[in-house]
């Protein structure tokens, strides 16, 4: 059988039909308290000066010993920083700033029941606790320097604590987003060896208790069924003395910590000096085949990148009350909620529950009540607020100096609801751009120095050297309007340092595809490739269109998901969009839109028009959609996110997977029975599926 004229077509050269928006300034006032406010910072950091550059970050840091070697590249892409240097994270992010900050607040804890009080902890009381817990882990779990500890919670204050803990006695910890199954769970904790599992009984999560302690005991059945036991399981309470799970307790297994810590009072763990290239951290990211990869973070490199970066991108200063409203079961949390804004002595929020329970208001009172003055999220919640309360913010007497995205690319229609309504036009927006390989921010503007762009990223970080290859590894220039494969160039501090028990799966999957000379140990000859398309405007700020394998081939040409779902939202009714690709008898491929409108707004078969026009006008009629369903709301993920494949397999009539991980399950029987019957009453008869073509709907929207 002949290839089709579209399989000819290079996976990188998704089709780019952006255009160029235009600069926002930073507003005076936040540059003359920017930390990095002076252009000489850019040439501190310059290629020429790679890798000792890096000491800047390394230097906000407190060592025991300090380090003979910056980068030791002689086992690449094995790469080593800070070599000969010993430290503890802990002690960087607690201990060290009890002489001048003990009574300073380090973590603010937001329950999501108003009715109860939050909780402030101060750097003397966290060192409390977390020395407390060290000890229990130590003595009646038997953990010791190097032992994985896994960890299966809930935005509770209890989480940042065992992180702390696992740290100060050198043990690796690994947690599981609190939203994930007990399956996946002990999959993680059978891959890692963990035989130690931290977890609570219950937590709130819009409106609700929910039982969580029931997860532990699915979990640890699975990683038996993968042949690990765990011998213990810690289970921390919500509410002391009081248990929220219908769970049983297996005795000699399960013990509640609150009624272990006693005795432990008053302890203190001496904090274990750890090589700078001894692991921190595992972050298992959620591939959908095989095995899943524990991204391994060092202690050194990876804290000194955190540091760096919230310094000068988050603009981080010690007065600053700083608010990450993300989940630390991702890589953002770990390194913008714990890690990085503790390394630096600041006062960190935690929210335990939804952002919109019980109101789309509830983010803005909490900022303003708590004098919240940088404020960092994802696309996915602010279009979440702009469509539940639009207007919400106006109604609140809160100020941000700072405002971040992350996570994935934001449209600019939403980014400039988020610049002028949320930020009031008072605050930078930091559009960031980079993954839970890399420990911390690859591109972004320096807030100061840099000019804001809706729908771009800017340019790459300090000491990082982004570039775009094609398919045969010539570089894609600046201008061209062509969209390749973006890649770094060097190594830098935060980069993980392999895939648990898996190097050659890290080698092939990261740096083969672009690598010069295996043989080779200069680091020139090892590109990162990151997987994510994207293009580069003439002025170097780059606009990331998502992963490679997020494209809709139409007739050969390549649509990227993002620029489709951009163009829907610059419709005044939609909220939300997402873009999927169905099956089509002539062109190979189609594509339908799934929207969600904004609250008060009536579907209509004029919306659907103009949604269709919408995608015609900015890029072009090859894009113009089969069908533009309306519907009441997305399935999506407990962090958020649209489960773009379960939509993809309702629009083709072929499995949907298990959705009994969405935090809204009973939505996809309502959209499946609604599309599909007017599919069926249009004349649209469903086709069984080639095996290729029900794994790539199957497939679509994820990634390995």
């Amino acid at each position: 059988m002949a290839a089709r004229p579209e399989d000819q077509v290079s996976e990188a050269q998704i089709a780019v039909h952006w255009r160029e928006e235009a600069y926002y300034s930073p507003p005076p006032q936040f540059i003359a308290q920017a930390n990095a406010a002076y252009p000489d910072i850019l040439e501190r950091f310059s290629e020429q000066r790679f890798p000792d550059c890096f000491k800047e970050y390394a230097d906000l840091l407190t060592w025991d010993s300090y380090w003979h070697t910056t980068l030791d590249t002689s086992k690449p892409p094995f790469w080593k920083w800070f070599v000969g240097g010993r430290l503890n994270a802990c002690y960087n992010c607690v201990d060290r700033h009890l002489r001048t900050s003990r009574n300073k607040a380090a973590i603010i804890w937001v329950p999501e029941p108003e009715s109860e009080d939050t909780k402030a902890i101060t750097y003397q009381e966290l060192y409390r606790q977390v020395n407390e817990f060290a000890a229990l882990l130590r003595d009646h779990c038997g953990v010791k320097t190097g032992d994985r500890v896994t960890f299966h919670l809930p935005m509770v204050p209890e989480l940042p604590v065992s992180m702390l803990a696992c740290a100060r006695l050198g043990a690796i910890h690994s947690e599981v987003f609190g939203g994930f199954s007990g399956a996946a769970c002990g999959g993680r904790v059978a891959d890692s060896q963990s035989h130690v599992l931290v977890t609570m009984d219950g937590y709130h999560r819009n409106g609700e208790l929910v039982d969580h302690k029931v997860k532990a005991d699915e979990a640890v059945e699975t990683a038996r069924e993968l042949g690990h036991e765990v011998d213990k399981v810690l289970v921390w309470r919500r509410n002391p003395g009081s248990y929220a799970s219908q769970s049983p307790m297996v005795e000699g297994r399960d013990v509640f910590v609150d009624e272990l810590l006693p005795d432990y009072r008053g302890t203190v763990v001496e904090p274990v000096s750890m090589p700078a290239e001894a692991p921190l951290f595992l972050m298992y990211t959620s591939g959908t085949t095989g095995r899943p990869k524990g991204c391994q973070h060092s202690t050194g490199g990876y804290l000194a990148y955190v540091a760096g970066t919230s310094k000068y991108y988050q603009d981080i200063h010690p007065e600053d009350t700083y608010w990450c409203a993300a989940d630390i079961g991702w890589i953002t949390g770990h390194s913008y909620i714990v890690y990085g804004p503790l390394a630096l002595g600041a006062t960190s929020v935690m929210y335990e529950g939804v952002p919109t329970y019980p109101d789309a208001g509830r983010v803005w009172r909490i900022a303003e009540r708590l004098g919240v003055n940088i404020f960092h999220t994802a696309p996915t919640t602010i279009r979440m607020l702009r469509k539940l309360g639009p207007d919400e913010p106006n109604k609140y007497h809160y100020h941000l100096k700072h405002m971040t995205t992350v996570g994935e690319p934001i449209e600019p229609e939403v980014w400039r609801w988020y610049h002028d309504v949320a930020g009031k036009g008072e605050a930078v927006v930091v559009d960031t751009w980079w993954q839970t390989e890399t420990g911390g921010f690859l591109g972004s503007t320096l807030p100061a120095l840099q000019p804001m762009k809706p729908g771009s990223c800017g340019p790459g970080v300090l000491g990082i050297y982004p570039v775009i290859y094609d398919e045969e590894g010539s570089e894609v220039e600046a201008g061209s309007e062509r969209a390749g494969n973006i890649c770094i160039r060097n190594p830098w501090p935060g980069i993980f340092q392999t895939i648990w028990g898996q190097p050659d799966r890290f080698v092939q999957i990261y740096y083969q595809k672009y690598c010069r000379n295996a043989d080779s140990q200069d680091w020139r000859d090892w590109p990162y490739f990151a997987g994510d398309g994207a293009t580069q405007a003439a002025d170097g700020y780059f606009r990331i269109l998502g992963r490679v394998d997020d494209v809709i081939n139409v007739a050969g040409h390549r649509l990227g998901t993002k620029e489709l779902e951009s163009a829907c939202l610059t419709v005044d009714e939609i909220a939300e969009a997402a873009a999927v690709p169905v099956m089509d008898e002539v062109r190979g491929r189609a594509v339908e839109m799934y929207v969600a409108l904004k609250p008060g707004v009536a579907p209509s078969k004029d919306i659907e028009a103009t949604v269709a026009e919408a995608i015609v006008r900015e890029i072009g009629k090859i894009a113009r959609p089969k069908h533009v369903w309306i519907v009441a709301d997305m399935p999506k993920t407990r962090s958020g996110k649209i489960m773009r494949r379960v939509i993809a397999g309702i629009s083709n009539f072929t499995d949907v997977g298990d959705v009994s991980t969405l935090a809204n399950p009973e939505i996809v029987d309502d959209i499946r029975h609604r599309i599909q019957s007017e599919k069926l009453a249009h004349g649209e008869v469903p086709r069984e599926l080639t095996p290729q073509e029900a794994e790539e709907v199957k497939a679509f929207g994820h990634t390995d």
